[in-house]
């Protein structure tokens, strides 16, 4: 579960800033984490949480770009690529980005794939989410509170063969999405829905 992952989390930051005798008394953290660790208390109080820029994130994410009926790698992106508007997706339906970083462990998802819907015409992510099934209750719930919208949809489907849940959520019903919003926007916003997703789903356990 997410506290879990976090304590690993810590434990390495811990690690790495101790190896840095010059910032023992401060760590840099984003935001998501940040608002974590100082609600759940899981670092001393002489130490000095700093928010990081979050648009530095995904910088060293893998991205490609890939074909959506033949699910064929098109192009390895850099993360430049990301500055375009999400609205790409919308000039290029034949197509999905899927998008892998360290970060995504922390909310316990490999990847993320991100495309316009055919059908419904919203911004569509897509992920496995490492959970056990006994939490499939609880994701409904949340999910159906938490997409806002009378259109707000999502399918959450348990794969018995990965152990995961199979999740597709639009994107457009998560507050804080813009039509005008960039691709590395988008993908943040996904990151921070599903980091706040999975401590609701642990907080109600």
């Amino acid at each position: 579960m997410l506290h879990t992952r976090m304590g690993k989390y810590i434990s390495s930051l811990m690690s790495e800033e101790q190896q840095a005798a010059a910032s023992l008394n401060k760590i840099e953290l984003y935001q998501e984490e940040k608002e974590y660790i100082e609600k759940h208390e899981l670092i001393s109080s002489d130490v000095t949480l700093i928010e990081k820029d979050p648009t530095t994130r995904f910088l060293d994410a893998s991205i490609e770009r890939c074909d959506k009926n033949t699910e064929e790698t098109l192009s390895k992106e850099s993360f430049a690529f990301l500055e375009q508007p999400i609205d790409y997706l919308q000039k290029h339906k034949n197509e999905f980005l899927f998008l892998e970083s360290n970060w995504l462990e922390i909310i316990g998802v490999d990847g993320i794939s991100l495309e316009m819907s055919d059908l419904f015409g919203t911004y569509d992510a897509m992920v496995g989410l490492q959970l056990q099934k006994k939490f499939e209750r609880s994701l409904k719930e949340n999910l159906s509170k938490e997409l806002h919208g009378d259109e707000a949809r999502f399918e959450l489907i348990f794969n018995q063969t990965d152990g995961l849940f199979d999740l597709n959520f639009a994107l457009n019903y998560v507050g804080g999405f813009k039509e005008e919003m960039s691709l590395e926007e988008a993908y943040r916003l996904i990151y921070r829905f599903l980091f706040k997703l999975a401590e609701r789903v642990e907080e109600s356990m």
